[in-house]
C-alpha cells in the first residue's frame, strides 16, 4: 500500500533536481531544459525592460511638461470690444488682481501673468519661428526647467536686460550669449498706410535646455513690460499661468480657480493639452504587456515539451518508484518541481538581466548609437533627448508573477500524466 508523505518533502525535491540535471545519456532532457530556461529569461527581461522604458518615458515626458509649462492656464473668454475696431478682446486688464486672488486659493503654488505671441527670430541670414512669452523676472525664476535646467548658459538675473532663449533655437540661429537677435512681428505699429511689422533687436542673456525638443527649439522669454509694448498688449495680460501642489489632480482645483478668476474665466490644464498623448501611452503600455506576456507564454510552453519527453524517458523510473510505494501525488509533485525549477531559475535570471539593462540604459543606448553611427534616438520625433528607464517595484512584480504563474500552470498537465502512469505498463518491457 502506498505510503502517504507530506507534500513537497525533501526527497521529492532531490528526485526532481536529479532528473533536471540528468544527462542526455541518462534519459534527461538537459538541452530542452536550457532552451526553456533561456526563453523564459529573455521573455521576462524583455517585459521588465519594456515596462521600465515606458514608465521612464512617461515620467520624463510629464516632468518636462510640468517643469516648463503651467499646470493650468487661466484666461478670459472674449467679451470686451477694443475701441475703434469692433473686435472682441480676451485681454485681462485686471490681471494683477486676478493673479492675487488665484494665489490665495489653497494648493496654488504659483500664479504668473503672461503675454503670449509669435514672432520671427532672425540672426545674420538665419531665421526661425519663435513662441514669445512675456513674463516677469520673478515669475520666470519659478519655472523649474528654465530657472534650473540640466544645462544653461548665461545669468538669469540679467533677464530684465534682454531675452532668454531655448538652446535648440539658439543653435539653429547660430546665437551665443551677448548676440542681438531681431524679433519681427507682423502686428506692429498702426500707421495711416496700415499696420507695419515691428522689428526689435534684443540681447540674448540666457540660454536654457528645458529637456523638451519642441520647447527648446521655439521658446523665447521676454520681460513682461517689454512684451506688452511689443505685442500691443498694454491694456493687460493674455493669461495667467497657475501651478498647484498636485498636478495629477489638477481638475480638483477647477471650481476654486473659476471662482477666483471671476466672470468669463476659462481654464486649460496640462491634461487638456497632453491628455490624448498620455492616454495613447497607457493603451500602448497595456498592448505591449499583452504581447510580451504571449512571448513569455510561448517560452514557458517549452517546459511542457521538455517534461513530456522527461516523463517518456523516465517511465521505468516512475514504475519502480510507484512499486516502492511512492504515491501519485508524490510523482505529480516531483515532475511539477522539475518544471517549477526551470520557471524559477529562468525568471530569476530574466529579472537580473532586465534590471541590469534598465539601470544601464544610457550605456546601452550609447552602444546602439555607436553601431548606427549616431542618430538612433531622434529628439525631434520623440520630444525628449534620451531614452529613459524607470524601474518600478510593481512592474517587476507583475513580470515575476506572470512568468511564475505560467510556468507553474503549464507543468500541471505533463506532471499529471506522469502521476497516472500505470507502473505495470511502465515495467512490462523492462
Amino acid at each position: 500500500m502506498a505510503t502517504r508523505t507530506a507534500p513537497f518533502s525533501g526527497f521529492e525535491f532531490l528526485i526532481a533536481w536529479r532528473y533536471l540535471r540528468a544527462r542526455r545519456a541518462e534519459g534527461g532532457v538537459s538541452v530542452m531544459t536550457w532552451i526553456s530556461l533561456i526563453g523564459i529569461m529573455l521573455g521576462v527581461a524583455a517585459l521588465i525592460i519594456t515596462l521600465a522604458v515606458r514608465a521612464g518615458f512617461r515620467a520624463e515626458f510629464v516632468d518636462t511638461i510640468l517643469g516648463s509649462n503651467a499646470h493650468v492656464t487661466v484666461y478670459s473668454a472674449p467679451q470686451e470690444v477694443v475701441p475703434g475696431t469692433g473686435i472682441f478682446s480676451s485681454l485681462m486688464p485686471d490681471y494683477q488682481d486676478r493673479a492675487e486672488r488665484i494665489r490665495k486659493v489653497p494648493g496654488v503654488t504659483r500664479a504668473a501673468p503672461l503675454i503670449r505671441g509669435q514672432a520671427m527670430a532672425t540672426f545674420d541670414d538665419r531665421s526661425n519661428v519663435a513662441d514669445v512669452y512675456g513674463i516677469s523676472a520673478e515669475d520666470l525664476a519659478t519655472i523649474p526647467r528654465v530657472a534650473n535646467p540640466k544645462t544653461s548658459q548665461g545669468d538669469l538675473s540679467r533677464f530684465g536686460e534682454g531675452i532668454a532663449m531655448g538652446s535648440e533655437l539658439a543653435r539653429e540661429l547660430g546665437v551665443t550669449l551677448g548676440d542681438r537677435v531681431r524679433l519681427i512681428s507682423p502686428n506692429g505699429a498702426k500707421t495711416a498706410f496700415g499696420t507695419s511689422p515691428r522689428v526689435n533687436a534684443y540681447e540674448v542673456v540666457y540660454i536654457f535646455t528645458a529637456g523638451r525638443w519642441d520647447i527648446d527649439r521655439t521658446r523665447v522669454y521676454m520681460p513682461f513690460a517689454e512684451a506688452q509694448s511689443y505685442f500691443n498688449r498694454e491694456a493687460g495680460a493674455d493669461e495667467i499661468e497657475v501651478d498647484v501642489t498636485d498636478p495629477e489632480r489638477v481638475d480638483d482645483w477647477t471650481p476654486q480657480l473659476i471662482a477666483a478668476g471671476g466672470a468669463g474665466t476659462m481654464l486649460w490644464s496640462w491634461r487638456d493639452a497632453s491628455g490624448s498623448f498620455l492616454r495613447a501611452l497607457d493603451i500602448e503600455d497595456n498592448v505591449m504587456f499583452v504581447i510580451l506576456a504571449v512571448l513569455v507564454l510561448i517560452a514557458t510552453m517549452n517546459i511542457t515539451s521538455g517534461l513530456i519527453m522527461l516523463v517518456k524517458n523516465k517511465g521505468r523510473d516512475i514504475g519502480i518508484l510507484r512499486t516502492m510505494g511512492l504515491t501519485e501525488g508524490s510523482v505529480l509533485r516531483v515532475f511539477f518541481l522539475c518544471g517549477a525549477f526551470t520557471g524559477v531559475i529562468g525568471t530569476a535570471a530574466g529579472v537580473a538581466l532586465g534590471v541590469v539593462f534598465a539601470l544601464y540604459i544610457d550605456q546601452v543606448m550609447a552602444f546602439v548609437n555607436w553601431l548606427n553611427g549616431g542618430g538612433a534616438w531622434d529628439p525631434s520625433i520623440r520630444g525628449i533627448y534620451a531614452l529613459p528607464a524607470k524601474l518600478q517595484p510593481w512592474d517587476v512584480t507583475k513580470a515575476v508573477a506572470l512568468s511564475l504563474g505560467l510556468s507553474f500552470v503549464v507543468t500541471i498537465f505533463p506532471a499529471r500524466r506522469a502521476a497516472r502512469l500505470n507502473p505495470v505498463e511502465a515495467l512490462r518491457y523492462e
